[in-house]
């Protein structure tokens, strides 16, 4: 597939090849740093704009037009797997996205539906679009959450400072967690095996809430269900595994046999590359919190990075997490400017 895209930096670097300079795309690259997101979002509800396939190609190609990053990714949320199988799911200025009517029994989890392709047909239709508006440009990054973060939004109602819930769950109810997990894990390899067919370039697999889970939990209820997903999703594009607390796991992670390990800014990205097998990509890892810096400390901490991975094949540059709201627009413009710039 990268033989028909114009600049397959990304897809080069996730399969370990060899590239002139990293790849560069953010988590959140499309949001709300951008004026025009607001612009859009201020019309529209946020499950609007991820429900209708051309806005969301609208807000996919905002970072493309204006910052001209090698990758696209496209706007959706994790949760809408959730909600396909039943989730009551809302967002909330100010508390983020909320089901109303949590998971925390055999009757909740039995009512869960897995035969709920059709209900997230507007996450293909939305792909479509974006590709015809790319046309080859750049690649198109589908994505779906990970079973143990969708399980986790789902037990808690909501986010959670301290996954209490969750953890119940997982302690004193392992049997329910482990079906609850495999529903979800089965919506998710169909999701994402439609985001292939409608012609994605790669996918990657968000665990965000990962860092909750102690390592042996991380083991039992997070990697055993992502490496089913890895092992049963149609691998004819690269998959990007995600996890807050990477920089942990990473060991783990690789055992799933993802193309890519995205990790997080508390390890250093070249002795965790060195661990890994040979031929697993690494991405990252810069702190977020650089780009609200100045320009020049900015410009310093990524070519610090890209000293220390200099001579690595399989590097993508991207930040240990999200974007955050309120960092200028201006810098994270300068940041991929810098990127750019470079060459090994």
């Amino acid at each position: 597939m990268s033989k028909t895209l114009q600049n397959d930096l990304l897809i080069r670097a996730a399969l370990s090849q060899s590239t002139e300079r990293p790849p560069v795309w953010m988590m959140r690259q499309a949001g709300r740093f951008m004026p025009e997101y607001w612009e859009i979002k201020n019309k529209y509800s946020f499950l609007e704009m991820c429900k209708t396939p051309e806005i969301a190609a609208d807000v996919t190609m905002l970072p493309v037009d204006l910052l001209d990053i090698d990758a696209a990714i496209l706007f959706s949320d994790i949760l809408v797997t959730g909600e396909a199988m039943g989730g009551e799911l809302s967002f909330e200025q100010g508390v983020g996205p909320r089901f109303g009517n949590p998971v925390r029994t055999q009757a909740d989890v039995d009512r869960l539906e897995t035969d709920c392709l059709d209900k997230l047909q507007y996450v293909a239709d939305a792909i479509r679009v974006i590709q015809e508006r790319l046309a080859g440009r750049i690649p198109l990054i589908g994505f779906a959450g990970a079973p143990f973060t969708i399980l986790s939004y789902l037990v808690e109602g909501g986010s959670s400072k301290d996954f209490k819930r969750t953890k119940l769950m997982l302690n004193n109810e392992p049997a329910l967690a482990h079906q609850l997990l495999q529903k979800i894990a089965d919506v998710t390899i169909n999701y994402l095996n439609m985001q292939i067919d409608a012609g994605v370039n790669a996918v990657q697999l968000f665990d965000s809430w990962a860092l909750a889970l102690s390592w042996n939990d991380y083991r039992e209820f997070a990697h055993y269900y992502n490496k089913y997903i890895l092992d049963n999703i149609k691998r004819t594009v690269p998959v990007i595994s995600f996890c807050k607390g990477s920089s942990v796991f990473a060991p783990i992670m690789a055992e799933a046999n993802p193309d890519v390990v995205s990790i997080d800014w508390n390890a250093d990205l070249k002795n965790i590359k060195q661990t890994l097998p040979a031929g697993i990509a690494v991405q990252g890892n810069l702190d977020p919190f650089v780009l609200y810096a100045d320009k020049q400390v900015i410009e310093r901490k990524i070519l610090e990075l890209f000293e220390r991975m200099r001579g690595e094949n399989g590097f993508i540059f991207n930040l240990g997490h999200g974007i955050m709201p309120d960092i200028p627009f201006d810098n994270v413009k300068h940041a991929i400017n810098v990127v750019k710039g470079f060459r090994y």
